[in-house]
């Protein structure tokens, strides 16, 4: 394969429904980051199903993996955080519940 053809590797084409889904969770992703960085959150772990363990992943580390799915279809291996902080982690369901609950506090005002 000749340097910077990468096309073979390239998964299939994704449909428009993920296409969104994966927009969408770039959207929230950075609402996300916007609320609770200032708070000290670094990013989000996700529990692994397939090897059973959790992975912590950075904002900018989970927002480039999401930009990657959108334009290969797949997401490259990456090297995982270096030691981190389980405290400094949450995950989308936390922050999905966070936004949540500033929307709602703010429209009540």
């Amino acid at each position: 394969m000749a340097l910077g053809d990468h096309d073979a590797e390239d998964g299939p084409p994704l449909g428009d429904e993920e296409r969104a889904e994966l927009l969408a969770d770039l959207t929230d992703l950075a609402v996300y980051q916007a609320l609770l960085e200032p708070r000290g959150v670094r990013g989000i772990v996700v529990d692994c199903t397939d090897c059973g363990e959790c992975h912590y992943h950075d904002w900018e580390l989970l927002r480039s993996s999401l930009a990657q799915l959108l334009h290969d279809g797949k997401m490259r291996p990456h090297e995982p955080a270096f030691n981190p902080d389980p405290g400094h982690y949450v995950t989308w369901e936390y922050c999905r519940g966070y936004a949540d609950g500033v929307t709602e506090n703010e429209s009540a005002h």
